[in-house]
């Protein structure tokens, strides 16, 4: 039995849902993990995300040893995870749960005739905000990436107001045309905002 079709049985069977499988050098595999997850049907308030714990994980890496010993896979050490903050986006189910998310798209083929004024037509990686497209139906592609090549500002920098602000690109994609679609790692060290004050009456 294939190395994908052993981890897919033994993670599924365990009620997770498969994310990625990696083989690295020196015999690391590294089996990501995730809480299955589906839309809330319509009217329904979504339900609070829930995370891997550290007991979901050793729970599967005890199942996929005895798995992976059975069909005689041979790797060095595995390792059993959470998805990260770049997790990888998979299917349509994962774009629906990251809507509105910012994320990394890496196209098959670069942008060619698809460019538009701006932007190269070799550029296959793109950083944008996820969206659906409007109005789209079977076959159009349902999805977008929306994004400004605006600068990045370094800390104490100043930007002038007369700066026009850089124009905001939108590309609509579909599956079969990434090689690779994965959340930006992007990380907000300023915390929560404070609650707002209660109005005196």
């Amino acid at each position: 039995m294939a190395l994908r079709q052993i981890v897919e049985q033994t993670v599924i069977g365990l009620g997770y849902d498969l994310v990625e499988i990696e083989r690295s050098a020196g015999g690391l595999l590294r089996i990501t993990v995730d809480l299955p997850w589906a839309p809330a049907p319509e009217g329904a308030l979504q339900v609070p995300e829930q995370f891997i714990t550290v007991e979901d994980c050793e729970k599967v890496t005890r199942q996929l040893q005895f798995a992976l010993e059975v069909d005689g896979i041979d790797y060095h050490r595995l390792e059993v995870s959470s998805p990260g903050i770049d997790r990888l986006l998979r299917d349509e189910r994962d774009l629906q749960r990251f809507e509105g998310e910012v994320v990394d798209l890496t196209l098959k083929e670069p942008l060619g005739a698809a460019a538009t004024e701006g932007i190269a037509a070799n550029r296959k990686k793109v950083r944008g905000q996820l969206e659906r497209v409007a109005g789209a139906a079977p076959p159009a592609a349902p999805w977008q990436i929306v994004w400004s090549d605006e600068p990045k500002v370094k800390p104490g920098q100043r930007v002038s107001k007369k700066r026009a602000p850089a124009p905001v690109h939108a590309m609509a994609f579909t599956l079969d045309e990434v090689r690779e679609i994965r959340l930006a790692p992007i990380v907000d060290f300023k915390g929560r905002a404070p609650a707002p004050k209660p109005a005196e009456g």
